[in-house]
Order: C-alpha cells, then sequence, then structure tokens
C-alpha cells in the first residue's frame, strides 16, 4: 500500500473517530499530495520519494511553528503543533540511533574520500540522499562536521 492510500485510509479512520487532530495533520497530507500531483509538469502518480519529501517537510514545518509557539508562549498552539507533527511523523520510516548514523557516514566518507571541512558538500550530498528519511539534515550536518573537522 502506498503512502497515499494508507492517508487516504487513515482519513477515513480519523473521520469515524471523530479525532479532529488527526484529521487536521493527515487532511493537510492529503491536500500537499494532491497540490504535488498538479502541478506543473508533475505525473498523476508520486513516488515514494517523492511522498516522504512531502512528509518530512509537513514535520519540519510542524515542528518549527511549534518553536515559535513555545518562544511567545502559546501553549496552546504548540501543544497543537506537536501533536499533528506526532500524528504525521508515524507515516516516516524509523529514526537511526546517533551511534548507526555517525557509523554510516564514516562510510560515506571513506567513500567519497573526503578528508578537510572542504569536502563537507560531496559528503552531504550522498549521505542527504542515502538517508533521506532515516535522519534530520541537521543530525547529519552536525556530525559530518565532526568528523570532517
Amino acid at each position: 500500500m502506498s503512502l497515499t492510500e494508507q492517508i487516504s485510509a487513515d482519513l477515513i479512520t480519523a473521520m469515524k473517530a471523530k479525532n479532529t487532530l488527526a484529521l487536521e495533520a493527515i487532511r493537510a497530507a492529503k491536500t500537499a499530495f494532491i497540490l504535488a500531483k498538479s502541478e506543473k509538469g508533475a505525473d498523476s502518480v508520486l513516488s515514494a520519494d517523492e511522498e516522504l519529501k512531502i512528509i518530512q517537510k509537513l514535520v519540519k514545518q510542524r515542528r518549527e511553528s511549534a518553536a515559535i509557539y513555545k518562544e511567545q508562549n502559546r501553549p496552546d498552539l504548540y501543544e497543537k503543533e506537536v501533536s499533528e507533527a506526532d500524528v504525521l511523523e508515524k507515516y516516516l520510516p524509523a529514526k537511526i540511533s546517533e551511534a548507526e548514523l555517525t557509523a554510516i557516514i564514516k562510510s560515506i566518507i571513506e567513500r567519497v574520500g573526503a578528508k578537510t571541512p572542504a569536502d563537507m558538500g560531496k559528503v552531504m550530498g550522498t549521505a542527504t540522499k542515502e538517508l533521506a528519511g532515516k535522519a534530520d539534515g541537521k543530525e547529519i550536518s552536525a556530525i559530518v562536521k565532526q568528523l570532517l573537522g
């Protein structure tokens, strides 16, 4: 079952359960999928990678909004954004541990032949493609800086 089909099924389940929080988050994902399909030059079917990127983007937006609401002392909006991000995160692959991430990045550095911080771009390009959905870009960047610096 594709992510689009899974979200459609979960949307119906959330409607029947009258779970408004999950309903809003899932509707946002479904809308993002529809918009991506209707963009100029886009296919009528999204690939699994495109679906994952959309969900990652939605989760990231909600986490960033939550951080802003927390700074502005708006706990009501903060809780809503965090809850929606949690609902959407269940569609993403499981995150890997920091130890596993470090090991993978070390192997990427060896493959690419990076030696100095100037080679960070090469490593980041490969690492972000290989670790898409499994690790956050900030985490990857921090570990690459640590290993090359």
